[in-house]
């Protein structure tokens, strides 16, 4: 992998001179390390060739300290009735021109991403990435639920992007459900994180109430303070004077905690 930083904003009155930092992947046996340093995969411009990673707050489950929480047996319990089965297939071995794979993920779009978020092209841009590969499958007898596309290998699942039955989203919470089913399969399959995207306002608290062993990166290390990362979401739209360090009471303290 290759690091490397794209200047953006500057503020000289507060000497705080803000970077981008990207990670370009070489080589798919990369991903465990890419991950771990809090990168995720960057997908907003279909005109770059090389798969390109951003660092963020990312959040992720430490899956030793993984159990069910009460909403989450809650969840379960909502869902069970659907008699919704998993499959967990190889991307290389899936048909993506399947019509009735286009048009599941195609109206999930138009109806819950927006096409200037996530227009069809760049979905068959993400789609080729070496980065993405695996696809959750759920389904019962009469029709197909969700899929979820996925990173997966011996260390990790990246829970990336997620296409489900919206008729089921109110009554049943099934986004809330995939996502606990994926946790749980990487636990039981001998995983040793799942990686959620990334952590911040308030839309994002949804993920961090539900599950245990959360851990966030905090831009130095895994963080597990998550009362911290609830206030962070909380006010992540508020104006800041300068960057977090910049805004510590004690920034001894700070440094001497690294």
């Amino acid at each position: 992998m290759k690091v490397f930083c794209s200047e953006n904003n500057v503020d000289y009155g507060t000497y705080t001179f803000n970077y981008a930092v990207y990670a370009i992947k070489e080589f798919q046996s990369e991903l465990s390390e890419i991950y771990s340093k809090g990168f995720l995969p960057y997908t907003g411009n279909s005109s770059i060739e090389s798969e390109i990673f951003y660092l963020a707050r990312s959040l992720r489950v430490n899956l030793t300290e993984f159990e069910d929480t009460s909403e989450n047996r809650r969840v379960n319990r909502l869902v069970e009735p659907l008699n919704i089965k998993l499959e967990v297939i190889e991307k290389a071995k899936f048909n993506l021109q399947d019509s009735d794979f286009k048009k599941f993920c195609a109206d999930y779009i138009n109806e819950r991403i927006g096409e200037d978020n996530m227009s069809l092209e760049r979905w068959d841009y993400i789609l080729k990435q070496e980065t993405g590969t695996h696809f959750f499958k759920f389904s019962n007898e009469e029709k197909v639920m969700g899929y979820v596309l996925t990173a997966l290998n011996e260390d990790l699942v990246h829970y990336w992007f997620a296409f489900f039955d919206t008729v089921y989203m109110r009554s049943h919470s099934l986004g809330k459900w995939m996502m606990w089913s994926v946790i749980k399969w990487a636990k039981e399959n001998g995983k040793k994180y799942t990686y959620l995207g990334t952590a911040y306002k308030p839309a994002a608290l949804y993920k961090i109430r539900d599950h245990k062993g959360l851990e966030y990166w905090d831009g130095y290390k895994w963080n597990k303070e998550v009362k911290v990362l609830k206030e962070w979401c909380q006010t992540d739209l508020e104006p800041r004077i300068a960057d977090r360090f910049k805004n510590e009471i004690n920034p001894n303290d700070f440094i001497n905690s690294l």
